[in-house]
């Protein structure tokens, strides 16, 4: 019985991929990642494919078993600080990355590359395998770089990117659920009149914060009162206790509880609230969201959401590693669970 050819449908159908990828690393036409070029090839070998052109070797060199070293660009509009997210997670997706034998690169935007859509001059295309997208919450330069069709992941976006179908992959802390379980834990322990505390508008996870926050009212049956919320566009001084107890005193009365979109938010918040001779949670619960450090060591500490750092680390590494071995997967949303954490900010335990 005569042998069946192998054909390029075969070895796409055992890689994975689409037959235009495998066409590609057959053809030389077309950028295709070098892990997935060499995975294209030892398939072939495998399977008994022999019509290689003279530019891919039919035999490995001895002792070659994996492609070559290559970078992963992390890019960032601003570069980590102690209250950036990339700080808490970046070291496993690092660990996890040189274990599969790439190396991570550091690139701060500016505003210029922002408004231009352009990379920093240092990313080398031809010797990037992935990128990694953190705190970038510009939708026009998302799609800039979901263009350049290597395989990218993002970490947060900007607001209502779940809305938008993005041609990359996509992932985040679960935002909405826990947002929710925090506001209906101030409400069952007492508060009837509620603030949030935040752009909404900033980014996804700030709108997803916003939006479960704003289903809880609804469902507990408590009205929304914009007048008791701090929305102010992220250039405002959030920082700036004085100009938070400015907000506060205009206010047509003090909420009950003042729900924050993050723990550096309501930090600040804590701070304006003592300066104005209020107790917490004595005289205003206060919550915030992604159990920093700092949330466990102010007085009190603070009710918050703890995101749950290594694992995004690991599941992005994962993530971009799968998405490098078979570029032609549909791309994927994945939410991690983030528990609420019930601290001294607000005024008793849950049940």
């Amino acid at each position: 019985m005569a042998r069946k050819r192998i054909t390029m449908q075969d070895i796409a159908n055992a890689c994975g991929l689409s037959r235009n990828t495998v066409s590609k690393v057959f053809n030389g036409k077309g950028a295709v990642p070098e892990v997935t070029r060499h995975m294209v090839v030892q398939k072939a070998k495998e399977l008994g494919y022999h019509q290689f052109p003279e530019a891919i070797p039919e035999h490995s060199e001895p002792g070659i078993q994996a492609p070559p070293i290559q970078n992963v660009a992390l890019l960032t509009k601003r570069m980590p600080t102690d209250y950036h997210f990339a700080t808490f997670f970046l070291p496993v997706f690092t660990e996890h990355l040189s274990r599969a034998g790439y190396t991570l690169t550091l690139h701060e935007i500016s505003p210029e590359e922002m408004r231009q859509g352009r990379l920093p001059a240092h990313v080398v295309l031809e010797q990037t395998a992935g990128l990694l997208g953190v705190e970038l919450f510009d939708k026009q330069y998302l799609d800039f770089l979901c263009s350049l069709h290597i395989p990218t992941i993002f970490i947060d976006a900007y607001a209502g990117a779940a809305m938008f179908p993005m041609e990359c992959d996509f992932i985040s802390m679960e935002n909405r659920s826990s947002m929710a379980a925090i506001t209906a834990h101030v409400i069952n322990a007492g508060a009837k009149k509620l603030g949030f505390v935040g752009d909404a508008e900033h980014c996804n996870s700030f709108w997803e914060r916003w939006t479960g926050f704003c289903f809880s009212l609804e469902h507990m049956g408590i009205p929304l009162d914009r007048k008791l919320c701090i929305l102010a566009k992220d250039s405002a001084p959030y920082d700036n206790p004085e100009w938070l107890m400015e907000q506060v005193r205009a206010m047509p009365e003090i909420p009950d509880a003042f729900v924050c979109a993050n723990d550096f938010l309501a930090l600040r918040m804590l701070n304006a609230l003592k300066l104005m001779g209020l107790s917490v949670p004595g005289d205003v619960m206060l919550t915030g969201f992604d159990g920093t450090p700092q949330s466990t060591v102010v007085e009190p500490s603070l009710t918050t959401a703890q995101i749950p750092n290594t694992e995004i680390g690991r599941i992005a590494a994962e993530l971009l590693l799968e998405r490098i071995a078979y570029p032609d997967r549909p791309f994927r949303s994945v939410y991690i669970k983030s528990p609420a954490v019930w601290r001294n900010s607000t005024l008793r335990q849950p049940r």
